[in-house]
């Protein structure tokens, strides 16, 4: 049986490689090695692509990265915020509302789980320790550390990772404020957001953390492999 066909969004940033040093459409390996150990088969989809694209795929993960544009949510960015990305915005936000019209799964990782709550009307934290009583998420940009996380009873979350507490990593300085429409299923000890989903999908699932980090494989196998599973029924039903 071939391998659910899986689209990852993907990075527009400034890299250098051989003699050439230019914009490219790039994605850490970590993020290939956890889909195919997964047993799915990747493809990229770089900003500015076709959200018509997703109708050949048979589910759809938005990864991490830069901050979304504060405007998308009605607010003015914060000093704090990263330079705009503005067609990886305009390209993700557009592939999840196709993918959620079609029915397909969704994992949405940090950004991702942010780009999601966005979609649905919501809007985010735009710099955390601004936040009084909140927990470290991010001692620099580029690093990890780690903290709790407890999950709901009865939630998508829950039904994989148990109720909690359960230890992930955080690299992130903007969080989910509002989740507009979705379901709030999972909290830090501080009460940050670590996961949204919608429980009237099959699979529609955001979280905070990273779980493509090598550090990460042996605890969130059971995550990619429940998405990866829900792609196999999508294409089959």
């Amino acid at each position: 049986m071939p391998a659910p066909i899986i689209g990852l969004s993907c990075y527009l940033e400034p890299a250098r490689w051989g003699a050439w040093e230019l914009p490219a459409a790039l994605l850490p390996q970590w993020y290939l090695d956890l889909f195919d150990a997964a047993g799915a088969t990747v493809v990229l989809l770089p900003p500015g692509s076709d959200a018509a694209a997703v109708d050949r795929l048979d589910g759809i993960a938005l990864v991490g990265g830069a901050d979304v544009d504060a405007r998308r949510y009605g607010a003015e960015p914060d000093e704090t915020a990263d330079v705009p990305r503005t067609s990886r915005d305009e390209s993700e936000l557009a592939l999840y509302r196709r993918a959620r019209e079609l029915g397909l799964p969704v994992l949405g990782i940090c950004r991702g789980l942010q780009v999601m709550a966005i979609a649905h009307g919501g809007t985010l934290i735009q710099n955390l320790p601004d936040v009084d009583g909140t927990i470290v998420h991010r001692e620099r940009p580029g690093a990890f550390v780690e903290h709790g996380a407890t999950f709901t009873t009865g939630s998508l979350a829950a039904s994989i990772f148990g109720t909690g507490p359960v230890t992930v990593n955080s690299s992130h300085h903007q969080a989910v404020d509002s989740p507009g429409d979705l379901a709030v299923t999972g909290r830090a000890p501080d009460g940050t957001i670590e996961t949204c989903e919608d429980p009237a999908a099959d699979f529609c699932l955001g979280v905070q953390w990273h779980p493509e980090h090598p550090d990460r494989r042996a605890v969130d196998v059971p995550m990619v492999s429940a998405f990866v599973a829900a792609a196999i029924r999508y294409r089959d039903r």
